[in-house]
């Protein structure tokens, strides 16, 4: 490893689920920016620990991903149940802040307790669209939740995989993620 450039250290190191904030915040300013069409579609998500307070919060409740329908129309939130079956959940009914605080809700009870009270949480409405923002002296595609001070940013690590940064107002450091282009996204949502 040591005839790598740093630039390849960075890109191999895009695959990991584990960094330091330091390296995810280096990996997301060497990566390309990323086009509001390249996301057209699902995806499936997966969190990179740096070790943030929603670290495995997401994991827990089964988080499936992401899915862009047009740049108007996204779905920020796609979870799946124990069968696989994809549902949409509506993120302003979420309390995220209080994930950001108490460490309990990362247990497999607060998960049953997700799937039981599921339709009171899910949607069929789009919660977010999408626009050229720019984040750390870059513009790329970001995600804007409608009705939450969050925004997402995308870097693009290969033609399947994003890393994603999520910048929630208020929180002390970014939540950094992976989307990975879901070649099964003909499966239909749940509602």
């Amino acid at each position: 490893m040591s005839d790598m450039k740093p630039t390849d250290v960075l890109k191999a190191r895009a695959y990991q689920d584990h960094m330091s904030l330091q390296e995810a915040l280096e990996l997301c300013d060497t990566l390309p920016c990323v086009e509001i069409d390249f996301l057209i579609g699902r995806w499936r998500g997966s969190e990179i620990s740096t070790g943030h307070a929603l670290d495995g919060l997401l994991k827990t409740f089964g988080w499936y991903g992401k899915e862009f329908i047009d740049p108007d129309h996204v779905h920020p939130l796609l979870f799946s149940d124990d069968r696989g079956q994809i549902f949409v959940l509506d993120p302003r009914r979420l309390p995220l802040s209080i994930g950001l605080k108490w460490r309990f809700l990362r247990k497999k009870l607060v998960r049953r307790l997700l799937l039981i009270g599921r339709l009171l949480l899910q949607t069929r409405k789009a919660k977010a669209r999408v626009r050229m923002v720019e984040y750390r002296g870059k513009v790329s595609a970001s995600m804007i939740y409608d009705d939450l001070p969050i925004y997402d940013t995308f870097r693009c690590i290969d033609d399947n995989t994003l890393l994603g940064v999520m910048d929630y107002k208020g929180m002390e450091q970014p939540f950094f993620f992976k989307l990975h282009r879901d070649s099964e996204a003909e499966k239909s949502l749940s509602f």
